[in-house]
Formats: C-alpha cells, sequence, structure tokens
C-alpha cells in the first residue's frame, strides 16, 4: 500500500509551480494553522476544522478558503469557483512567484481573518434537504434496474447526491455514460463516490 503523500512531494510534483507553491506554504506556515493532507492536496487546519487549501494547476496556483464568503475581501481576490456547488468556499488564484510575493502581506492578512472567524465559530453551513436531482441518465438506468435501484434507495441522501453530480455536471454523452458505467458497481457495493478519501 501506498504511503500518503507529503506536502513536500506534492510540491515537488508540481514542479513549474514549486516556488510559488512553498512560497504560499511559508505564509501559511507562518501562521497558527496545522498543516495537513486531505484529498491528495495541502490542507491548513485550526482545531480540526479546514481553514484553507493549497492546490496548483495548469494555469495557475491558489488558496482555497474554506469558509472565504465571510471574509471581508477588500482587495477583491476572491472567486467562487463552483458557482453551483459550494456557498462557503473562495478560490484566489496566482499566476506567477512575483504576484504571491508583491502580495504576501495581503495574503497573511486574509489568512489571519480566516483564523478569527474560525476562533469566533463563524461559519456558512451546507444546504440540508435539498432535493437530489437525477439525471436521465441515471434515472432510466434506476428504472431499468430494480437492484441497482433498491440499493442506491439505502444510501444517504449525500451519497445520492455525489452520484448524482457526479453525472450531471459531465457534459458530453460520452463522459456521461463512462461515468455511469464506474458507479454502477460501488452503488451496487453501497459506498459512495468519495468514501475512498474520507478517513
Amino acid at each position: 500500500m501506498k504511503s500518503k503523500l507529503t506536502v513536500d512531494e506534492y510540491i515537488r510534483k508540481h514542479e513549474p509551480w514549486s516556488e510559488a507553491l512553498a512560497a504560499l506554504r511559508e505564509l501559511l506556515l507562518s501562521t497558527p494553522l496545522e498543516e495537513t493532507v486531505k484529498w491528495g492536496a495541502p490542507v491548513y487546519t485550526l482545531g480540526g476544522k479546514n481553514i484553507v487549501g493549497l492546490g496548483a494547476f495548469k494555469s495557475y496556483v491558489g488558496l482555497w478558503f474554506f469558509q472565504g464568503a465571510l471574509l471581508k475581501d477588500p482587495a477583491q481576490k476572491l472567486i467562487n469557483a463552483q458557482e453551483e456547488k459550494t456557498r462557503a468556499m473562495r478560490q484566489w488564484r496566482f499566476q506567477s512567484l512575483q504576484e504571491i510575493q508583491e502580495q504576501a502581506e495581503t495574503v497573511r492578512a486574509y489568512l489571519l481573518e480566516a483564523i478569527e472567524n474560525q476562533k469566533q465559530g463563524r461559519e456558512i453551513k451546507p444546504q440540508r434537504n435539498q432535493p437530489v436531482v437525477i439525471p436521465a441518465e441515471l434515472a432510466e438506468r434506476l428504472t431499468s434496474d430494480s437492484e441497482l435501484q433498491a440499493h442506491f434507495e439505502t444510501l444517504s441522501r449525500g451519497k445520492q447526491r455525489e452520484y448524482a453530480e457526479y453525472i450531471g455536471e459531465a457534459k458530453r454523452t460520452e463522459t456521461r455514460q463512462k461515468r455511469l458505467e464506474k458507479i454502477v458497481p460501488m452503488i451496487l457495493a453501497g459506498v459512495g463516490l468519495h468514501d475512498k478519501y474520507k478517513r
């Protein structure tokens, strides 16, 4: 069994962004936040609560503030990268190491505000009991397979929603079908889409 990825390995793995990630990590470690790895990426916590995540993509590196919607955002840096999915999380994207260095004090101020919000217990709770919208492909499969439907109905509403969104967010028909084939055995096994990532 492969050991869990470390933050150092994550930074090395994202070579074009290694220096930028290291600079953001240094800012994060200058606060009282504790460093960990969740979902394969660095996450910084306070009292066991997720405060901010660190990530690298093709065209940018970013910080994810788990309760970013509560931040004042005077520099107008935060965006909601998943408008349909999250009310609380906000992202700050950086295109270069120089940009991080120039805005280091502002970044630190945002981090300290996020920490203070957590200490005060401020948070935006996810909306509960929202109806699960089943995409057509999944609905059709459930209707034609009574065993699959029975297993799907035993899953929690949250797990049902994960599967429905996983199919529904795919734009291409082929991708939806591939995803459907992938999840059928998981549903039959009674597991959630993201169970393997949960501790």
